[in-house]
């Protein structure tokens, strides 16, 4: 599969450039969600048949079926400790980092790989960087049990930070509520700017009924962004601040 559009060239610049930039022999990979990961995982599997030897453990159940389709190994979390790197893809990111991420449903699995890996590098084509992350809406996921309770709970903590009349959508495809591979629902937050990711980061998840929202703040150790061209430009945001610590020791954090 090759790509025809000069957005999807961007994608694959990305994708394919992490292959030789940081995956090597032995590793142990989380495998992004998303159409620019997907592009990473079918690189990958190219150079598995060229005799790459890594395992790989999926960030949803697209990606799993993918890595199967394409012949990379893949492990589980509960065989394996720890992931040398997760190579995952952004909704939107900005130029500390920060991202949005959940457009595809799969924020929770993708934060689980992340913060198992000692690395962690986003994936994106030239579009995805941003100024000031929020023109994407952003994604939280919440238990389908009373989420109408879990949404009125989110809008006054936005209320709260200076999010005036927040538009809480709750996702929706071809008429049927959207539910995550881990049988959750998603909130779609229309906020047109985020000023501060991390406060806004490090309060969502207290809200009960709020399993994971889709702000990855401080996670991100490097980016690839990738151009129409075919170039692409490696950047260091290890010391981008995070909203959370995490319980997981990170190399260069």
């Amino acid at each position: 599969m090759q790509p025809r559009t000069e957005q999807d060239k961007a994608k694959w610049a990305s994708g394919t450039a992490a292959i030789e930039a940081y995956v090597r022999d032995g590793m142990k990979l989380g495998l992004g969600s998303g159409t620019t990961s997907h592009w990473f995982v079918r690189a990958l599997g190219e150079a598995v048949a060229q005799g790459l030897d890594v395992v790989g453990v999926p960030t949803s159940t697209g990606t799993r079926d993918l890595a199967l389709e394409v012949g990379v190994p893949l492990t589980t979390l509960a065989a394996v400790e720890r992931l040398d790197l997760t190579i995952d893809g952004a909704d939107e990111i900005d130029h500390d980092g920060a991202m949005i991420k959940g457009g595809g449903a799969c924020l929770l699995w993708e934060r689980i790989v992340a913060d198992a890996s000692d690395r962690m590098v986003a994936v994106v084509d030239d579009s995805k960087l941003v100024d000031t992350l929020g023109a994407f809406p952003l994604p939280i996921e919440v238990v389908p049990f009373s989420w109408e309770s879990t949404r009125r709970s989110i809008a006054r903590l936005l209320g709260r930070l200076g999010y005036a009349d927040p538009d809480l959508r709750l996702r929706t495809a071809g008429g049927e509520t959207v539910v995550t591979d881990s049988g959750n629902y998603l909130i779609d937050a229309h906020l047109g700017s985020i000023e501060d990711p991390t406060a806004l980061d490090g309060q969502l998840n207290w809200i009960p009924g709020v399993v994971e929202n889709g702000l990855f703040t401080g996670i991100a150790d490097e980016m690839i962004i990738g151009f129409p061209s075919g170039e692409h430009e490696i950047r260091d945001t290890g010391s981008a601040p995070s909203a959370r610590p995490s319980t997981t020791s990170r190399e260069g954090k």
